[in-house]
């Protein structure tokens, strides 16, 4: 009897310490040290003992507004005596403006690297009255829905979200169907000018739309913290808030090394575009200006110092294998086996062609070219 009983001992602990196991194996990736989650030593699941939720700072995952579901229902609460109908959460609807506030972790905290996981996972569906200080499935939902909500409309009221099930008694009107909407799409501008009147020269000119199509960025690079309020109240007055010399400038500073050059940036006057060529000298034409900066600097935030021959990018251009459509003119049958120094003097790629080597002065380009252009 004791033999047994031993054994049936030993092997409780073997299914005990599997099941340790099998739990920790979702961790054992991870390369940062428990405390960055954990407040104590050894944090169970019956007690994990988490820190207090520093949203923007958890470890979280990303996925494209594509690639998440596009509607959620809300049932994990389900029961008989229910009122309402269970959520339809427009997921992709709000995912795809995740960008201008903190990410998806603005609701996907405590995550770790891998799936998403869902509310339920942490936040039980009974109802928990004794301890808040994480709260259960229902607080969470409606404390997540309604501090967005409520900084930009001028009530939020049940209906806004819940439909009445069949056997509600309430003289609620259906809510409204937002399940096929989707966001428009948000107008970039083209630039910003700021008139920052404490210095000499007020006038700075933020050139938007080439930090989003040339430079890569997207909005959460610079919009960090923003909330739905700040495009959709337009009765809120926008505050006059005072920040300090460094907090001021830190967005633009953490990309520009400007110290103690306020001239590159405060002007009396607006500023024009960037110019390639009046900036560089490197004229990028009509094929390389279709190209982002990032692809021909592809060191991060460098711009400067990169070798304006054709060779130092096109590394495996020769004469023999160069395809001359891709400057947009086909040579005819005459032109198509002549060397390149033919036309271009020298190889000189960027001074004008010449025809004097074969033809008479009277033919010249460009009134004359050697095929068609594309």
């Amino acid at each position: 009897m004791m033999k047994k009983l031993k054994t049936h001992i030993a092997l409780l602990f073997f299914v005990i310490g599997f099941v340790f196991t099998i739990n920790a194996q979702s961790h054992k990736n991870m390369n940062f040290s428990c405390n960055t989650c954990h407040a104590c030593d050894t944090p169970t699941k019956s007690d994990p003992c988490l820190i207090e939720c520093p949203r923007e700072m958890m470890i979280t995952v990303y996925q494209s507004p594509e690639e998440s579901p596009d509607i959620i229902v809300l049932n994990k609460m389900k029961s008989v005596e229910d009122l309402y109908e269970p959520v339809q959460f427009t997921h992709r609807l709000h995912a795809e403006m995740a960008g201008m506030s903190n990410g998806c972790e603005m609701c996907h905290h405590y995550n770790p690297p891998g799936n998403v996981v869902s509310c339920s996972q942490c936040h039980s569906a009974s109802r928990v009255r004794q301890d808040i200080s994480k709260p259960d499935l229902k607080a969470a939902f409606h404390r997540q829905c309604i501090d967005c909500h409520k900084q930009w409309e001028e009530k939020v009221e049940c209906k806004s979200c819940h439909e009445l099930n069949s056997s509600g008694k309430s003289a609620f009107d259906k809510k409204t169907q937002t399940t096929d909407r989707v966001h428009p799409k948000i107008i970039e501008p083209t630039k910003i000018v700021y008139d920052s009147k404490e210095y000499e020269s007020t006038l700075v000119t933020f050139f938007h739309n080439e930090h989003t199509s040339l430079y890569g960025f997207e909005c959460v690079s610079c919009h960090k913290n923003e909330s739905c309020a700040a495009c959709h109240d337009k009765k809120a007055p926008i505050p006059n808030i005072e920040m300090e010399f460094t907090v001021k400038h830190q967005k633009c500073a953490s990309c520009h090394e400007t110290e103690d050059n306020c001239e590159s940036c405060h002007r009396n006057e607006e500023l024009k575009p960037f110019n390639h060529k009046q900036r560089t000298g490197f004229d990028l034409g009509k094929y390389h200006n279709k190209l982002g900066c990032v692809k021909c600097h592809t060191t991060s935030q460098v711009y400067t110092g990169l070798n304006s021959n054709c060779n130092s990018c096109h590394e495996n251009w020769a004469p023999d294998n160069f395809d001359h459509r891709i400057v947009g003119l086909s040579l005819s049958e005459n032109h198509i086996e002549w060397t390149c120094d033919v036309c271009h003097e020298n190889n000189d790629f960027k001074k004008t062609p010449v025809c004097s080597t074969c033809h008479d002065e009277d033919i010249t380009y460009p009134d004359y070219e050697p095929g068609e252009r594309l």
